[in-house]
């Protein structure tokens, strides 16, 4: 715990970066920094010239870097998109966008409208269905003895107690 008092003692009135990490001989690891210990390698690795990572982690760590870039310049993307920090833009940049945005509203349309025509023929097609059914059901009556199904809707047709309308007297 002194050394670790040392340490902090150090950080504090030299204003210095320092990092201590010990391990006791029954492996217990104890630690202090003052700053981020990521931080604190890069720069001895740097001053140093010594490498402490191998190739495969210096690749992975170009790799975030790069993919944070690229994640900076997609979101930058979006909000010009939205219409959002466009008064920087140059006149070409702005046609750019308006042209990506044309393009994008003709493909929802589009969409839309093969959306339309798929619902339409199901319409149709459930229509022919529905005319089958109905006509299948008219010869399962007839073919049961019953007597043939009237055209009219039920509302027209004359009931059995009714005078016949057509008869004259």
């Amino acid at each position: 715990n002194g050394i670790i008092k040392k340490a902090k003692e150090i950080a504090i009135l030299c204003e210095a970066k320092v990092s201590l990490v010990i391990f006791n001989s029954n492996g217990k690891m104890t630690e202090f920094h003052s700053h981020p210990l990521t931080q604190i390698l890069q720069k001895y690795q740097k001053d140093s010239g010594n490498k402490l990572w191998d190739a495969k982690h210096e690749y992975l760590s170009q790799e975030i870097a790069r993919l944070g870039k690229e994640n900076q310049s997609m979101k930058l993307e979006l909000m010009h998109l939205k219409g959002e920090e466009i008064n920087s833009l140059q006149p070409r940049e702005l046609i750019s966008i308006e042209h990506a945005l044309d393009n994008g509203i003709t493909k929802i349309k589009q969409k839309t409208m093969d959306i339309y025509r798929m619902m339409k023929q199901n319409d149709m097609e459930l229509e022919q269905e529905n005319k089958q059914l109905v006509l299948k059901l008219q010869q399962q009556q007839m073919m049961s003895g019953r007597e043939y199904p009237s055209q009219m809707p039920f509302t027209f047709r004359l009931h059995p107690s009714q005078p016949n309308l057509q008869e004259s007297k």
